[in-house]
């Protein structure tokens, strides 16, 4: 549940001995190259390094074909790099000529109520063609148009007018504006469509043809990325005529493997802490039981190697804001199931293992919670009740769901300060983020505290909220006092940090959103509920089948959108409102220069 510190790490060895380290360091594995080069790669050298890159992309294409030939195991007259090259040129052709097709079509449509025409050549002595689409309520207004025309087609809403004039009718004579007809004939744009399908079908079966390498390059993908991977490795070194030079950020507690490895291949190694100015890469580490958090933050921000990891904080937080989301014990024991049916699948991959885990605690949340506020696919339980005594709120009950919401809010955004202040613990700015802690926290207990202490609890808040803004005006700015005048600009640092009052109260009542999608997502599946009922009653025979296809239709519907708001919403307080007050500088991950191997995530 850290960031990994990061040595970095010097090699440097004979230019002769260069391809052997690099191949046996990439063997090893663990660690980050830095480019030592500032002139970055050639264009010659980006396109090899991306030939990975296209080969995955090249399998996928493949792999998305419906129909696959039957596969080739023998490599005598496999070409990898000429497979790669003819999929990514067919997929590139099919894209192109897809939309092009997709335009003639729409061309066509356009043009063909007005038939298949030729333009003369040589004019109309003077004359041209204005076409107009006029709709029949204002063909009224067309008989008032003293100009020469004729009506070519005519369906139940417009009528397609051909104009005969020299110059373009002014815009105010006519009923509405010109439509442009172009050139092209109507037959020859429907050749033309006809061609375009017929390329179609001919590069689809050259796809279908290339499907019979998918085994293939499923076996030389990792190689092909191994290879990339080594060959891109040669460009990130200092070269000399005798000499080269390679860093490499790498964990501290892996120093010993690296020294072996130097004295084994008889390179020199220097070993130093991050300087300033130095922005090593961030390597998390986790308990493997709570590593999807890692997944989640890397999704939106790798927090910076300076920073602290956030992964467990956004595991849990996401599992409980999207039970509260869900809201029903029902929806929860049907993805349980689900999730039992997929338990075997999911745990053939490392990742596969981490979603697992994820789904696992979050589902459960999702029942423990249904099972506090007492919904089952909307209903609740019945009286006395084994369930009923397992009720513990009302999702009904307004004012007690959005004060438990707005807590939830006030724990998270406090967690985030108080992390941060821990972190910067031994500063002076360490003081801001008590100061926020101290204000999110006195604001609550002005706000909801009630009781015989009230009078008491209250008169804390407000204590509070005055060390929170006192500490925010005095420690806000990272400015050295030397001379009085330098209090001056100290006080004003402190009131510009003032204004995130109205920002950190704001962000606190977004978490109200966690009830509201709750109790949304609970009233339409009432309503659903109450719906089928009503059909069963009122429709005698067919009313039981109505009514279970309102049931199962509308319990669908409002099982997605549950699902979708608690996974957007739920990740939304954590990266917008958690990731404001706690994650402040932006980092990218640790990428580990190692051998993959076939199957690997």
């Amino acid at each position: 549940m850290a960031i990994v510190k990061l040595k970095k790490l010097t090699f440097c060895g004979l230019i002769s001995e260069k391809s052997t380290v690099l191949e046996k360091l990439q063997q090893l594995g663990g660690t980050h190259l830095i480019p030592l080069k500032e002139d970055g790669l050639t264009p010659a050298e980006l396109a090899q390094s991306r030939q990975a890159e296209n080969a995955g992309k090249a399998l996928k294409y493949l792999k998305r074909c419906a129909n696959k030939r039957h596969q080739v195991h023998n490599t005598k007259d496999f070409d990898l790099d000429g497979v790669i090259n003819a999929v990514l040129t067919i997929q590139s052709g099919m894209r192109t000529l897809s939309d092009k097709r997709d335009a003639l079509q729409k061309r066509i449509k356009e043009i063909e109520p007005w038939g298949d025409f030729r333009l003369p050549e040589d004019g109309l002595r003077g004359l041209n063609l204005w076409f107009y689409i006029v709709p029949e309520r204002l063909m009224k207004q067309m008989w008032a148009v003293d100009l020469t025309w004729q009506v070519v087609h005519k369906d139940n809403l417009y009528s397609y007018v051909v104009v005969i004039a020299g110059q373009e009718p002014p815009a105010s004579s006519m009923p509405v504006a010109r439509t442009h007809t172009g050139k092209v004939p109507l037959s020859r744009l429907k050749d033309e469509l006809n061609q375009i399908e017929l390329t179609l079908q001919d590069l689809q079966a050259e796809r279908e043809s290339l499907t019979r390498w998918i085994a293939l390059l499923e076996v030389n993908l990792a190689e092909t990325a191994n290879r990339c991977e080594l060959w891109l490795a040669h460009s990130l070194t200092l070269d000399s005529d005798a000499l080269f030079m390679i860093q490499a950020w790498a964990p501290e507690e892996q120093l010993a493997v690296f020294e072996r490895f130097a004295k084994q291949h008889r390179l020199a190694l220097m070993i130093s802490d991050p300087e300033a100015g130095d922005t090593p890469p961030t390597l998390l580490k986790n308990p493997e039981k709570l590593a999807s958090g890692e997944d989640i933050v890397h999704f939106y921000q790798t927090p910076g190697y300076f920073g602290w990891d956030p992964s467990v904080a956004v595991f849990f937080s996401f599992a409980l804001f999207f039970a509260m989301i869900l809201s029903d014990a029902g929806y929860a024991a049907l993805f349980m199931l689900l999730l039992a049916g997929k338990w075997r699948a999911l745990g053939q991959s490392r990742k596969g293992l981490r979603l697992r885990m994820l789904s696992m605690v979050t589902l459960a949340a999702s029942l423990v919670w249904g099972v506090m506020i007492g919904s089952y696919f909307g209903y609740g339980p019945a009286p006395d009740s084994p369930l009923e005594t397992l009720k513990l709120l009302d999702i009904n009950d307004f004012d007690a769901m959005m004060r438990l919401s707005i807590f939830v809010g006030v724990a998270h955004i406090a967690l985030a300060n108080g992390v941060m202040a821990y972190h910067r613990w031994g500063k002076k700015t360490a003081f801001v983020p008590v100061g926020w802690l101290a204000i999110v926290i006195g604001g609550f207990m002005i706000w909801q505290v009630s009781g015989p202490h009230q009078h008491l609890i209250q008169q804390l808040g407000y204590g509070a909220l005055a060390v929170g803004c006192l500490f925010l005006l005095m420690f806000s700015s990272e400015r050295t006092v030397v001379k009085p005048r330098d209090w001056l600009w100290v006080i004003l640092d402190g009131f510009k940090s003032l204004t995130g009052l109205t920002e950190i109260f704001g962000n606190v009542l977004s978490y109200m959103r966690l009830f509201a999608l709750g109790l949304a997502g609970a009233s339409l599946a009432l309503t659903f509920n109450q719906f089928a009922e009503q059909i069963y009653h009122a429709v005698p025979g067919a009313g039981l089948l109505l009514s279970i296809l309102v049931l199962l239709v509308g319990h669908v519907l409002n099982l997605a959108l549950c699902v979708m708001s608690g996974v957007v919403h739920g990740l939304r307080l954590n990266y917008i409102e958690f990731y404001k007050w706690s994650v402040s500088d932006e980092g990218y991950p640790f990428k580990p220069f190692s051998k993959k191997g076939v199957g690997n995530d």
